[in-house]
């Protein structure tokens, strides 16, 4: 295996109106700054390549060019690209607006795309290393919705005096890729994915009008300054889930980057300790998309960016794996249900979700968003039937792509755990 990586700031100046929030919200003050961070793998034979943006989300028609140009740079198909945002709210506004289009920073999405285009042009540093997983559980979110006993949703950023009650589900994994240079042995690069909407620092006032990464930007600061390793970030299904301090403050932020950071700097340890079960050996990479098309709720229809049109939508749902491990990239803000019968439903080791990857469509939840309601069921595009047929669309890739990397000898179909023991720990080697 080995890889190469590129990482710019994509910072905007000061004065830029900020997504997320509001029209108005004018940049007054910047506490950190916004990254692009990429990561090319290539196995020999193939190559995959993983970009994330400190950005809210991005338009489909980006994306797809974006995707275009670099898989046409690396010689590879354009599924083998995978770009996602880590969705802060203090970024510049780059998704077309469907009531405000002018909104759309589009000088700074030309300079966006010339940036990646270079740095993919570039790419030709490659490490040889060898590749770990790890997962672990970190209590750093909580879901954002209160659901009743009759099924009726609060949206807990307006009726803050009931977050503490509120015990609906929340994904608590922190994944990890973690890159050892073969030579030294000494960490290369780390890849943390965990699901929690970038919103600890996005106070009222200033923290809500200042240029900010959030608790990814300190994440990647503090396994980066600790390991020497280069750092990437991905958020998870974040749809309906948010920092435990969310909309705080700066000390919020730091306090939850560094949290993680210090849980991804122990699974690196526990991976690096413990080869027989964490090391990918003979790790492939490979790419696959699946497309599904889906009725727009019928009040929703003509709200949609321009570029959209009719009375149903082809959704994207993108698997990238590394070795045993793969991520699901899906079009828009994912709630966290959905994301975990992602994971649920994967024939890898693990499986992690690459937050507004294939497009940028708002809230994409199960059934029973739209039965409780709540901020993310009421302004959710699609009917129903959306969200179990992503997941199947998802399911079936991760199928299709298991078989293509990992062929059984025997015929049988992988995975299929009636050879092992019942107390199933590996030998460490």
């Amino acid at each position: 295996m080995k890889i190469a990586w590129f990482k710019n700031i994509i910072s905007p100046e000061i004065g830029a109106y900020l997504a997320g929030y509001s029209l108005v919200d004018k940049s007054v003050a910047k506490r950190d700054d916004l990254y692009m961070t990429g990561l090319c793998v290539d196995d020999g034979k193939s190559k995959v390549l993983l970009i994330s943006f400190d950005l809210l989300g991005l338009d489909e028609w980006f994306i797809r060019k974006i995707r275009s140009a670099c898989a046409e740079i690396l010689g590879v198909e354009t599924c083998a690209v995978m770009l996602s945002c880590t969705h802060t709210h203090s970024g510049p506004e780059t998704r077309t607006l469907a009531k405000a289009p002018q909104q759309l920073y589009r000088d700074y999405l030309n300079r966006l795309e010339e940036t990646i285009i270079r740095e993919v042009k570039n790419l030709k540093d490659f490490r040889e290393c060898s590749v770990y997983y790890y997962s672990s559980k970190c209590d750093e979110n909580r879901n954002r919705r209160y659901v009743t006993a009759d099924h009726c949703a609060i949206f807990t950023p307006y009726r803050r005096e009931v977050v503490p009650v509120a015990q609906e589900f929340a994904d608590k994994e922190l994944g990890q890729l973690c890159f050892i240079d073969s030579q030294t042995h000494q960490p290369l690069y780390v890849v943390g994915n965990y699901a929690a909407h970038p919103l600890a620092g996005h106070a009222a006032g200033i923290g809500g009008r200042t240029i900010s990464a959030d608790f990814p930007g300190v994440f990647r600061n503090y396994v980066t300054a600790e390991t020497g390793a280069e750092c990437m970030f991905i958020s998870g299904a974040c749809g309906d889930l948010v920092p435990k301090e969310d909309e705080t403050g700066s000390d919020a932020v730091n306090k939850m980057g560094v949290n993680l950071g210090k849980a991804a700097i122990g699974g690196l340890i526990d991976a690096t300790r413990n080869p027989g079960r964490f090391c990918m050996t003979d790790a492939k990479v490979g790419a696959k998309s699946k497309f599904v098309t889906v009725p727009l709720r019928k009040r929703k229809i003509g709200v949609l960016p321009a570029y959209y049109s009719g009375n149903e939508i082809t959704l994207e749902m993108q698997i990238v794996a590394i070795g045993n491990i793969c991520f699901v990239g899906v079009p828009g803000e994912l709630c966290c249900e959905l994301g975990q019968e992602i994971k649920w439903h994967s024939p890898f080791r693990r499986c992690f979700i690459a937050y507004n990857s294939t497009a940028y469509l708002s809230y994409i939840g199960h059934t029973g968003l739209l039965i409780g309601g709540g901020y993310e069921g009421n302004v959710q595009y699609f009917t129903r039937s959306c969200g179990l047929k992503l997941l199947n669309a998802a399911a079936e890739g991760m199928f299709e792509l298991c078989d293509e990397l990992m062929p059984r000898e025997d015929g049988d179909v992988f995975p299929d755990c009636v050879e092992n023991k019942l107390v199933n720990i590996p030998a460490n080697r």
